[in-house]
C-alpha cells in the first residue's frame, strides 16, 4: 500500500512540473489518503501484536 501512495506522489511531483494543476492536486490527494491509511493499518497491527503479547519481528 505503502507503494501505491509513493506511486501517486511521484505522478503528483510529475504533473505539478508539467502543469497540470488538477491532475496534479487529485493525485496528491489520493497519495495523502492512501498513506494515512497505511499509517492507520500500520498502527492496528503494531497494538494487535502487542495485545497478543507477539513483539516486533527484527
Amino acid at each position: 500500500m505503502l507503494n501505491w501512495a509513493l506511486t501517486f506522489l511521484v505522478i503528483a511531483i510529475i504533473a505539478a512540473i508539467l502543469g497540470f494543476g488538477g491532475i496534479a492536486g487529485t493525485a496528491a490527494g489520493i497519495a495523502k489518503i492512501i498513506f494515512f491509511i497505511f499509517v492507520a493499518l500500520l498502527v492496528i497491527s503494531l497494538v494487535a501484536n502487542a495485545v497478543r503479547g507477539k513483539g516486533p519481528k527484527v
